[in-house]
């Protein structure tokens, strides 16, 4: 699953971000860019389910379609 973040501007927020998504499932995989302000995540959580914990966070996320 890729998302965009426009709020992700630094590495604090990348941490935060990870945080939030690792506290729906602990054993997920995130993978951040702050240049395109991405993230790309392995997990098996819905994807309703991550985007309202990225939401409660504070980092609203739109998902990205694969290229």
């Amino acid at each position: 699953m890729r998302f965009h973040i426009e709020n992700m501007a630094c590495g604090g927020c990348a941490r935060s971000v990870t945080k939030a998504i690792q506290s729906v499932d602990p054993a997920a995989k995130v993978a951040t860019s702050q240049e395109t302000r991405t993230i790309e995540v392995a997990s098996n959580a819905p994807v309703g389910e991550l985007i309202s914990v990225l939401k409660e966070a504070g980092y609203p996320a739109k998902p990205v379609e694969a290229v």
